[in-house]
């Protein structure tokens, strides 16, 4: 496949951190890790990538904006590019030696995600898209799986933890899913479960409370690998919405029906 300067430069930024990270991977026991929040952990690895793939990024394109999960917001003097970098998603798998992580790097031009790189350094899995050029693992083309049928479905989701998330509201969806779907699936990284949807692996997937850069690859992945993406409520900005239910088209209608479905009466 053929990549573009910028995506180039994406990749690159993504590989150079996930030589890090693989390094800290092999070493979790002893990494010093702090308190960010109940339930939430972040490494010093974590931090070390964002600065690589910051310092990579910003030396191709300085002028162009920068937001990232562990530092502050940079605005770019163009204006009209924007990076979405999370650095490591996936961070609870990566300190318990779990190997489903990675890295997410987006560019949006204009408020649009126009390319897109998700990687895994563990399994050197490399997703990449660029708007109107298709999806990729690796050099494979991807296509969103092409099942109808809920009931034939394996679904992916994000579940709320301590401190994070309506957990009641989530339990309730959580129940009319269980009673459509063939298997749910909770693996514990945003990005790389869209990843999935748009390789087929999951045939849909919802999550409410993310942030821009848990699904900013991988709204981008799904969009060019034939899928549907919306947020909870039915809208086409999952990224403002902090919330996303996606699939091809069948499955991401119904899974979005089904978690709109009223509370029964007592």
């Amino acid at each position: 496949m053929a990549r573009s300067a910028l995506l180039n430069v994406m990749v690159q930024a993504a590989f150079k951190a996930g030589k890090s990270l693989a390094r800290d991977f092999g070493e979790v026991q002893n990494l010093q890790v702090s308190l960010k929040g109940p339930g939430d952990y972040v490494s010093q690895a974590d931090r070390k990538a964002e600065r690589l793939i910051r310092d990579e990024l910003m030396k191709a394109r300085p002028t162009y904006g920068f937001l990232g999960e562990e530092g502050e917001e940079i605005k770019g003097t163009d204006g009209a590019h924007r990076w979405i970098v999370d650095p490591l998603d996936g961070t609870t798998n990566f300190l318990h030696g779990i190997p489903h992580f990675a890295i997410s790097i987006a560019l949006e031009r204009q408020g649009e995600i126009v390319g897109a790189v998700v990687f895994n350094p563990a399994t050197d899995e490399l997703y990449t898209a660029e708007r109107g050029g298709g999806a990729f693992l690796n050099d494979r083309r991807l296509r969103v799986g092409a099942r109808k049928a809920l009931s034939d479905a394996v679904i992916g989701t994000g579940t709320p933890h301590l401190g994070r998330g309506n957990h009641g509201k989530y339990l309730i969806e959580l129940r009319h899913v269980m009673g459509e779907v063939a298997g749910i699936r909770r693996f514990g990284s945003a990005s790389l479960d869209l990843a999935y949807v748009a390789a087929g692996r999951f045939d849909g997937f919802w999550e409410r409370d993310l942030a821009a850069w848990d699904m900013a690859a991988g709204v981008l992945l799904i969009r060019e690998a034939g899928g549907w993406t919306t947020d909870a409520d039915g809208g086409n900005r999952p990224l403002e919405a902090g919330s996303i239910v996606c699939g091809n088209e069948y499955i991401a209608k119904a899974l979005r029906e089904v978690i709109q479905r009223p509370v029964p009466a007592k």
